[in-house]
């Protein structure tokens, strides 16, 4: 039997910033700051964030994990984001939108958790049962779904292994998981992660687009945080006028809850 690390230890040393006061940039406590190109009554990603003018959005392919991301429901306009006990996050000016994906009421699914069930969910949507896997932290080895399900491959079951893998994986572990990749060739899916020392913070691309006559790109981040819960749209505090898209420029740059630069990007 493998040796893992107590749940409790590595929640603590390893995740995310230890309550929302915690960030590396400053957070916004405001309510939710005016988007200026959305559509109200769009219900993915996709139809409630329009693009710039002169912006088109980037190609991805039929059932790939860029059009699942950009595809991902969303909570009518104005909702809150909740914690995983039903109570309503601090900072309400960090988002533009919220996910519409149920949240298990236990305190695990926060930054790098919810990359990973994001992944997972797109995983077992496809139906690419064998490759629904992460790394432990502990040895650093992946932990297979089709191992954990021992023939019972249903979606109640799905849910049971995430939970374990919330249990035992974190940023730390993620972040070697995953491969680096060159901040410019940004693909929708990609993931910008930090470790941390003690905490790290991951937050996910889940949308581009392209201003075909300058080559320019802009990109979207969803993130969730600590404690546990909803997974959110983010602002871009840098420039609320393009908010909430982000321009691709290779420097350092700032979420509303914490700060990044180029070569934290790596991807699955």
């Amino acid at each position: 039997m493998k040796t893992i690390l107590p749940i409790l230890s590595i929640i603590l040393l390893f995740s995310c910033a230890t309550d929302e006061s915690t960030s590396k940039s400053v957070a916004i406590n405001s309510p939710t700051k005016k988007v200026l190109v959305k559509n109200p009554i769009g219900n993915t990603i996709e139809t409630r964030f329009s693009v710039p003018a002169g912006y088109e959005r980037v190609e991805v392919g039929q059932n790939s994990f860029g059009q699942y991301l950009r595809d991902l429901p969303l909570k009518p306009e104005g909702s809150e984001v909740l914690h995983f006990d039903g109570s309503t996050k601090t900072n309400r000016g960090v988002y533009a939108a919220v996910v519409d994906m149920d949240l298990d009421q236990l305190n695990l699914q926060q930054c790098a958790d919810a990359v990973m069930r994001l992944r997972g969910e797109y995983l077992f949507k496809e139906k690419r049962i064998g490759e629904i896997k992460f790394n432990y932290l502990s040895d650093g080895k992946p932990r297979y779904f089709k191992e954990f399900a021992k023939g019972n491959e249903s979606y109640s079951n799905f849910r049971k292994y995430m939970i374990q893998i919330f249990s035992y994986a974190n940023t730390a572990s993620l972040r070697a998981e995953l491969k680096q990749r060159p901040f410019m060739k940004m693909e929708i899916g990609d993931t910008f992660i930090q470790k941390g020392r003690p905490y790290g913070h991951a937050v996910i691309v889940v949308d581009m687009a392209i201003n075909r006559s300058t080559g320019e790109k802009i990109y979207m981040l969803a993130q969730s945080y600590m404690p546990a819960q909803d997974t959110q749209i983010l602002l871009n505090p840098m420039n609320k006028q393009l908010s909430p898209w982000y321009e691709l420029k290779s420097a350092p740059f700032s979420t509303p809850e914490w700060s990044f630069n180029p070569e934290d990007l790596r991807h699955f």
